[in-house]
């Protein structure tokens, strides 16, 4: 991977001049803004009591005509309410395109979007367009504000989660360049899909603009996909580490700094336990290497979780937990890897993969599962060329009204199958065992059986894969050994997880049999006797997916995300 500074090797696009001459009153907002159903929630105007209310938190700044109060790419300092004064905002992409998305005029309206609450690097660029007087409200006392003064944090809430949401649909931000069906064009797609990070992508055989970017970079074969940042800089086929670290998403930590709590991994329980442990005063981090969700994230739809009887995908039930855990002051760390833990003297240490280290005192492991793998030979040759272990919007397109073939018979499975049947001309469904009765919920498992392109293989199994530059076809055995193949480009995977522990070698943390960690009274037959989610080392718990003889649910994980904060209270009181 290599980058280049702006998209023809130069620097990136200029600073306004000094008089606004850029951006002046001949620009209009965005009609499709204006005209928006949630418009005025996307841009409510805080009344005056609000405002009195806002200004015991903030303080107080001033910023004269071409000033930027932020810029795309940069660290945004917090969100300002404007007293006085005209900022406009302008969304723009690392190919110097503009759209200007809002212009605030009215004292009481409010700049920025979410990711405010956690200091990330801003998309869009604020331009001071007439001398500005304003309050500005740094993320901790933006978060602080938003506790004390519940109704007006929800209306400010709402608002910043909104104005993401339309940024991600305006397009502007990361630009992608590449061929839909590259692997790691699809592997870059999830990773901003996932941490809502708005993007375009251009097909670099058809889209002219593409086609002139090319022109001017003369990329090899092996720079694909190419990845335009906000601030211009140019990569050449980088994974994800590379790309979050040029959109600045890497966290930040102080090295100082002592946490009550350390959560691993920010699936459902991570997030829980990051909400409750937050909302009760503990200082929290929470890292994750790749997304908020976990595996549940990548869900097409939870129709069985409580409070949604209309059922919500898994990124937006993971989006909403991760908002409320930044709301309640969490550090999130994402991405951040983690490499090790070392737990034999107080504070405990994280490692992270990049060398720095998180001292806390007391770690959740909430890391969940890795996929789980059949037995199939060559099957890492397809998994970046026709084999999918979840089904979102971008695997969905590609299997567009082909036949797919999806291996499993667990809540996931079904949850993808009834997804995916709406895109794919056919779904057929291979299980070992006779029925779905025992793996899957009632409930899905008669949907599945209610749709007409969904055919179910029962007592089946994969033996081989076939094909040269993608996957062509799979061979399978069937009941009393008979021997089959079908034509196949499309295989979704959904048997299972292993668990994801082997960063705890370096922790003397107890595990079963197949991996999972062993808390509670799974410990007291080896004599140790311990709080119900704490593992065989004090300080140490385990909740989720992770955890020995847990119940694979969502809700579930959410349960113990909650109820391992009053055993961390417990350990930190008798610790002191």
């Amino acid at each position: 991977m290599s980058n280049e500074s702006g998209p023809e090797g130069g620097t990136p696009s200029p600073q306004p001049s000094a008089d606004g001459s850029r951006i002046d009153d001949a620009f209009a907002d965005d009609p499709a803004v204006r005209d928006h159903p949630r418009y005025q929630q996307m841009f409510p105007v805080l009344t005056g009591a609000e405002v009195d209310k806002v200004r015991r938190f903030g303080s107080l700044s001033r910023y004269v005509k071409g000033e930027l109060l932020y810029r795309a790419g940069s660290l945004c300092p917090g969100m300002f309410v404007l007293l006085s004064g005209k900022v406009r905002i302008v969304g723009r992409d690392g190919l110097g395109h503009e759209r200007i998305i809002h212009t605030y005029t009215q004292r009481g309206e409010f700049t920025s979007d979410v990711t405010q609450l956690s200091s990330k690097p801003a998309v869009v660029d604020a331009h001071v367009v007439e001398d500005v007087e304003a309050v500005l409200l740094r993320p901790d006392e933006l978060s602080t504000m938003m506790i004390s003064e519940a109704d007006l944090g929800e209306k400010i809430m709402r608002a910043l989660i909104l104005r993401r949401v339309l940024v991600i649909e305006r397009g502007q931000g990361v630009i992608l360049v590449g061929s839909s069906n590259h692997p790691q064009l699809r592997a870059l797609q999830n990773f901003l899909r996932r941490n809502a990070f708005p993007n375009m992508t251009l097909d670099a055989e058809q889209d002219a603009e593409a086609i002139a970017l090319l022109e001017r970079l003369t990329p090899q074969p092996d720079d694909f996909p190419l990845v335009v940042c906000p601030d211009g800089t140019v990569l050449r086929n980088p994974d994800e580490g590379q790309l979050a670290s040029c959109l600045g998403l890497i966290p930040e930590f102080d090295p100082t700094h002592i946490y009550d709590v350390a959560i691993v991994g920010a699936g459902p329980a991570g997030l829980a336990a990051a909400v409750y442990a937050a909302s009760e005063g503990l200082s929290v981090a929470a890292l994750d290497c790749r997304a908020p969700g976990g595996q549940a994230g990548t869900s097409a739809r939870i129709e069985n979780y409580l409070g949604f009887p209309t059922g919500i995908t898994g990124q937006a039930l993971a989006g909403r937990a991760f908002v409320q855990a930044q709301k309640f002051g969490a550090h999130i760390g994402i991405p951040c890897e983690v490499k090790a833990l070392y737990c034999h003297k107080q504070p405990l240490v994280i490692e992270l993969a990049d060398g720095r280290r998180i001292a806390t005192r007391t770690v959740v492991i909430a890391c969940g599962a890795e996929y789980r793998r059949p037995d199939v030979e060559d099957l890492p040759r397809f998994e970046r060329c026709g084999v999918y272990y979840w089904a979102t919007p971008i695997e969905a397109r590609l299997c567009r009204k082909e036949p797919v073939l999806l291996v499993g018979g667990g809540n996931s499975a079904g949850q993808a199958a009834v997804f995916l049947a709406s895109h794919a001309e056919h779904v057929h469904m291979f299980i070992r065992s006779a029925s779905l009765e025992h793996s899957m919920s009632h409930y899905l498992a008669e949907r599945v059986a209610s749709l007409a392109n969904v055919t179910l293989h029962t007592r089946i199994e994969l033996t081989a894969l076939e094909g040269a530059a993608r996957l062509e076809r799979v061979h399978y055995r069937g009941a009393g050994g008979i021997e089959g193949s079908m034509t196949a480009h499309h295989l979704f995977v959904f048997i299972g997880a292993e668990p994801n522990t082997e960063w705890l070698k370096t922790c003397s943390v107890s595990l079963d049999s197949k991996g999972f960690v062993l808390t509670g009274t799974d410990l007291e037959e080896a004599g140790v006797h311990s709080m119900p989610l704490q593992t065989s080392v004090e300080g140490v718990f385990a909740i989720g997916d992770v955890r020995s003889g847990s119940t694979k649910r969502v809700a579930s994980a959410v349960g113990e995300g909650a109820a391992v904060v009053a055993q961390i209270h417990g350990f930190l009181t008798g610790a002191r």
